[in-house]
């Protein structure tokens, strides 16, 4: 056959043909004929890395139970070192098979070693003895519960009933013995309404309070409160107890404070007496001066008529005539006397009700005077000044006093005192007929 043109374009076809579909033909490791379609193999893994394969994340345990679980690896257990971290008291582990154990004795708990629903974290490894770099480390949870409840309790660091006075500090702190359930929070309460105290919230909240002077009422007979405080501490299901502390508390004196009010009471007296004073030296001279006034007609009247008498025993008609006329003139300034100067008789019993005043409120306050710092009955002493004060007040109501002191306490008292004064306002015995 002649080799052509058109020859060698068929051969050349064909080889590339066979080129082309030897390109398309699959390996033998790598893909297979399936019903004559052509499919890759999925390659098989070798399991190389170390793991557990039997790990759980959460153990829950009850009380006087015991765990034995076994954990594996995905190789040969021979070789390998089982260890724990951070393991609660009580959990084991064998370091050559990896089985757990635990036996959850009560006694853990009892001691507090070991707490109830409390999540403990637990670091788990496994470790190969002849390749240091095959290990694996993981965690897993431990719980513990107990259906027997022990009730957590509350009580207060201070003995009840406490005695104590108004102006003392109270203070102590609430204790709280946990049990199954801790008190999650502490709610006082008390019978009578207190203020300024601190706020008790929770366990080991220290409760003070100062007691104030006004506690006890002054309507109270018994003078003695009993100030009951209850503590009431509640844990997460609404179980309760309760912490009662009893405080009696008795009357006291706020001397400090009674002291000023005692000193106030007497200034006001002083300067209440010191008005008085004045008042008075106002009225003695207004009685004085009228009193001058009337002895001077008294001596005129007393002494035309004694003129009268004389002239009219002299020997001459003149004389006898002025006689008869003087004593008249004598009657005749009588009316007058009262015209121009009358009885005073309002101011002179008005000044011996403001002597008799002035008297008593000297004697009230050398008599109610304090005794010490710390007098018991200065209370009593207050109250007794005050009152008299107001009584005297009103018994001189309707005289107007001086409202202003022009002169000094001691110009007052020296002519207050003085012997002639004195004198005119002293108590006369009658006399026996």
């Amino acid at each position: 056959m002649p080799f052509n043109r058109t020859t060698s374009i068929l051969l050349f076809l064909f080889l590339f043909q066979s080129q082309l579909f030897a390109q398309y033909i699959p390996d033998s490791s790598s893909s297979q004929i399936i019903n004559n379609e052509i499919k890759p193999q999925i390659p098989i893994l070798t399991d190389t890395i170390l793991r557990i394969k039997n790990l759980q994340p959460f153990f829950t345990l009850h009380v006087d139970s015991t765990l034995r679980y076994q954990l594996e690896i995905n190789k040969e257990p021979g070789g390998y070192y089982w260890y724990l971290k951070n393991a609660p008291v009580g959990l084991k582990i064998d370091k050559d098979n990896g089985e757990l154990f635990f036996k959850a004795s009560k006694s853990y708990f009892l001691s507090g070693r070991l707490k109830y629903d409390t999540e403990y974290k637990v670091q788990l490894g496994v470790q190969n003895l002849n390749n240091p770099q095959e290990k694996t480390d993981t965690a897993f949870s431990l719980i513990f519960y107990n259906t027997e409840i022990i009730p957590s309790r509350l009580h207060a660091s201070i003995v009840s009933p406490v005695m104590l006075d108004e102006g003392d500090s109270l203070s102590f702190s609430i204790h709280c013995i946990a049990g199954s359930f801790p008190f999650e929070s502490v709610k006082p309460e008390s019978n009578y309404l207190i203020k300024n105290h601190s706020v008790v919230q929770k366990c080991e909240d220290v409760f003070s309070w100062r007691i104030p002077y006004d506690f006890i009422r002054e309507n109270d007979s018994s003078k003695v409160r009993t100030l009951v405080l209850r503590f009431t501490g509640t844990d997460k299901f609404g179980n309760q107890d309760t912490a009662t502390v009893q405080v009696i508390i008795r009357n006291a004196i706020n001397f400090k404070e009674k002291k000023v009010e005692y000193d106030q009471m007497t200034d006001e007296i002083r300067q209440y007496n010191l008005k008085l004073k004045m008042t008075f030296r106002t009225l003695d001279r207004k009685i004085r001066k009228n009193k001058n006034t009337r002895l001077s007609f008294d001596m005129t009247s007393a002494s035309t008529a004694l003129g009268g008498t004389i002239f009219s025993s002299l020997s001459t008609s003149d004389q006898k005539t002025a006689g008869r006329i003087l004593p008249s003139i004598g009657v005749a300034l009588v009316p007058v006397k009262e015209a121009v100067s009358p009885n005073r008789v309002y101011e002179q019993n008005s000044a011996a009700l403001l002597r008799a005043s002035i008297k008593r409120l000297d004697y009230l306050l050398s008599e109610y005077a304090l005794i010490g710092a710390e007098d018991p009955d200065i209370n009593y002493k207050t109250n007794k000044l005050r009152s008299e004060l107001k009584q005297i007040q009103l018994q001189l109501i309707e005289i107007p006093l001086e409202e202003t002191i022009g002169e000094d306490a001691e110009i007052l008292d020296e002519y207050f005192n003085n012997p002639k004064v004195n004198k005119k306002y002293r108590l006369r015995k009658k006399r026996k007929s």
